[in-house]
């Protein structure tokens, strides 16, 4: 066993997965990018006091699940465990919204939570998120669903959406009280952890996978029969527009979040392979204004890559591999010649092994190569290099003459 090795929950991302998780990135960036998002970069570390504010101090990630420190100064900071928190602090803290009449952002990045590793969910794991700021408009919440649904579609992922609304300041008092009384007399059948949220947070125990607490809140009050006319013409609208734009989804009456600034609509994506959310979002209307910003209303989603990565099947190939193979004293003409390739778009590699042909095949065959490209004094002399294709066999001459 090495020495050291990495921390428990933190891990190194190479090889294929890495490759599968440049490919999400890149397609939802072009997605971003179409729907006219700006990129933001935020710092990894924030003051504990961001977090607190926006996510609540009762959640499980305030609570149980930040990674928090001191500077030297003693002054609590934190690793972000979430983007929507930093985002919001950056766009109050730039003055952004005297820029546009609304802002739509994207960031991409690591985040950091204190949990159980499990099967794609890491302590440090990464996610790509967008918010839209300055817009109560439900097309908003339409079009950030109908986006996520484009993304997974292209991506080959199988998810169902989910969608419903939690309400706002007005209606979901009521709400909550009700809610409250009714896992009173059912708290007999939650669990422990259940039995600490039914009094700081209830609408969390709506969302626990325990056997148990499904069944007993199978008959629990539902939040969209007691939305206000506001909140009922917006869920109303939303539903409207998805139908307009064909995107299929559920409505999940117990589908909630577990971060006290949601209002409205929350959504989420979930896998029909897994039974497990790949993309999640929700609208935060009073989040900005909290954190002292005007009153701002904005919604968002959030993808984690790896998770997502567990999904995506089937990665466009790669382009052809061209291995440059230099005999004798002709290595200047053979760097020439890689860069000439190069310089035509293709993906080269010098070897830097020396012998004969037969070793510098098996090179080949283990970086998995789909070309040689053969130069030896001969070539060097001639002007030429010979291209082998290692598929077939076919070799082919080439001419060449140094542009630089």
């Amino acid at each position: 066993m090495p020495e050291f090795q990495s921390v428990r929950g933190f891990h190194d991302i190479y090889g294929e997965e890495l490759k599968s998780f440049r490919y999400i990135s890149n397609l939802i960036r072009e997605k971003l990018r179409l729907y006219n998002f700006e990129e933001i970069v935020l710092p990894v570390v924030e003051y504990v006091e961001v977090f607190q504010r926006s996510i609540g101090e009762a959640t499980d990630i305030v609570q149980k699940e930040m990674f928090t420190f001191q500077d030297r100064k003693g002054r609590w900071l934190a690793l972000r465990p979430e983007g929507t928190a930093g985002a919001v602090r950056a766009y109050v803290q730039n003055r952004l919204y005297a820029l546009k009449p609304y802002v739509k952002l994207f960031y991409e990045g690591p985040m950091f939570r204190y949990e159980r590793p499990q099967a794609g969910r890491y302590r440090q794991f990464h996610q790509l998120g967008a918010e839209v700021f300055g817009s109560l408009e439900p097309v908003v919440d339409a079009e950030l669903i109908g986006l996520v649904y484009e993304i997974l579609s292209e991506l080959g992922v199988r998810v169902v959406i989910e969608i419903n609304s939690i309400g706002c300041k007005v209606c979901r008092p009521a709400y909550r009280d009700a809610l409250s009384a009714y896992l009173a007399g059912v708290e007999e059948h939650l669990c422990e952890v259940c039995l600490d949220r039914k009094d700081r947070n209830p609408l969390r125990v709506l969302d626990c996978k325990v056997p148990t607490c499904k069944s007993a809140v199978k008959d629990a009050p539902k939040m969209v029969d007691f939305l206000c006319e506001e909140c009922r013409e917006h869920y109303l609208k939303l539903k409207e527009y998805l139908n307009a734009m064909s995107i299929p989804y559920r409505e999940n009456p117990n589908l909630v979040r577990g971060l006290d600034y949601y209002t409205k609509t929350v959504f989420e994506a979930v896998s029909e392979e897994l039974d497990i959310t790949v993309i999640a979002g929700g609208r935060y209307d009073y989040l900005v204004e909290e954190m002292g910003g005007p009153p701002t209303p904005a919604i968002g989603f959030a993808v984690g890559l790896e998770r997502l990565s567990m999904l995506v099947k089937n990665l466009p190939p790669e382009d052809p591999l061209y291995l440059v193979i230099p005999f004798g004293d002709v290595l200047p003409y053979a760097l020439q010649v890689a860069k000439a390739l190069r310089a035509e778009g293709k993906r080269v590699e010098v070897s830097y092994r020396r012998g004969g042909l037969k070793k510098q095949l098996e090179l080949a065959n283990k970086i998995r190569a789909d070309y040689a490209v053969i130069v030896g004094e001969e070539e060097m002399a001639g002007g030429f290099y010979t291209l082998k294709d290692l598929n077939s066999g076919i070799q082919t001459r080439v001419e060449f003459s140094p542009a630089f």
